[in-house]
């Protein structure tokens, strides 16, 4: 069992950043695949960014791409979110996911991959 704990979401302006952060709990975090989506109300669960084991891959929804960077410390077993450049659309609860992967440079992209979920941080951002 792997524990996901995220912190660092709160209320900013349009414009601002945010640091999230998620820290796993296994000694086997380079194994994992970490994900970060979002929800808001009343809409879907979505994907907003990932990355491999390694961390040398990531892949990132088109709506936060150049906005958002995804990054890892596998020392740490933290995986962060850097969000700059916020917008109002951005306001949702944010969750981190992992899921083992067989290969360094694996990554996903679906919940369906992810086996383990943290709790989620809200993030708002007012216009």
């Amino acid at each position: 069992q792997v524990h996901l704990v995220e912190s660092g979401g709160g209320l900013v302006q349009a414009g601002g950043s945010l640091r999230l952060s998620c820290a796993a709990s296994t000694r086997t975090f380079s194994s994992y695949a970490m994900g970060w989506f979002r929800q808001a109300p009343g809409k879907e669960r979505e994907f907003v960014a990932a990355i491999s084991g390694s961390g040398g891959s990531t892949i990132y929804a088109d709506s936060v791409k150049g906005r958002f960077t995804i990054s890892r410390d596998n020392v740490k077993n933290t995986v962060y979110l850097q969000m700059n450049s916020l917008k109002p659309e951005d306001t949702a609860v944010y969750y981190c996911a992992g899921g083992v992967a067989y290969f360094s440079n694996t990554y996903y992209q679906t919940t369906d991959r992810y086996r383990y979920w943290g709790q989620g941080t809200q993030v708002t951002v007012s216009s």
